[in-house]
């Protein structure tokens, strides 16, 4: 049985930002009151978050779960220096395939000689820590987007390639027709410089049980 994930306290800015979505938008307006008792959480450490990421990608989630519970027991911490010196055939083993445990090592490489400035994120902007991501094998621009908002909880992130905020953005303003990127950012423009807020409520339209990354 896993440990309940370890969360901490809504981000400071999350009162003001609804507040100022409701004042801007119709749709933030209806949506905001429905879940009040529920805030964006964050938890885990950059590495963990990331990892977690990658072992995730393209399975359910009850699968991408089982392989993580093995996958994080195989060194005695999960840290990048301990990752490294894993075997191939016991993380194949665990359930990855070949792809993400070359995509793993990249990753503890990248955290263990120090080509991610984890320190310096505070004084980096988003873009910044997008391009340092995305230059890891495996994280791809939508995976340093769920980064920045539910690790970082970097407040204006508008991620354009994920399919529910394209979805929810087309039921809750188009009447369910299709949505272009440009629609999309059009509608984004009265949120800022609260996107990623009023993207998590999007999502919660669409499913009212809060995801964690």
């Amino acid at each position: 049985m896993s440990k309940a994930p370890q969360v901490t306290k809504a981000p400071h800015y999350w009162e003001e930002a609804c507040k100022h979505l409701v004042k801007k938008d119709r749709v933030m307006k209806r949506l905001i009151p429905q879940f009040d008792d529920l805030t964006l959480e964050t938890r885990g450490d950059a590495f963990t978050t990331l990892a977690r990421s990658i072992v995730g990608q393209q399975i359910s989630v009850k699968a991408a779960q089982a392989v993580w519970d093995r996958v994080v027991v195989l060194p005695k911490k999960f840290v990048p220096a301990q990752v490294l010196k894993l075997k191939v055939d016991d993380m194949r083993a665990a359930g990855l395939s070949a792809r993400k445990v070359e995509y793993l090592v990249d990753l503890a490489i990248h955290f263990n000689d120090g080509a991610v400035h984890v320190k310096n994120w505070d004084e980096m902007d988003d873009e910044a820590i997008i391009a340092e991501l995305t230059a890891i094998r495996g994280i791809g621009r939508w995976t340093a987007e769920m980064f920045l908002i539910f690790h970082l909880m970097r407040p204006n992130v508008l991620p354009l390639d994920d399919i529910g905020l394209i979805n929810g953005i087309s039921q809750n303003y188009f009447s369910g027709e299709p949505v272009s990127r440009s629609d999309a950012r059009e509608v984004a423009a009265a949120w800022a410089p609260y996107c990623s807020v009023a993207t998590w409520y999007i999502w919660r339209a669409l499913d009212p049980i809060p995801v964690a990354y």
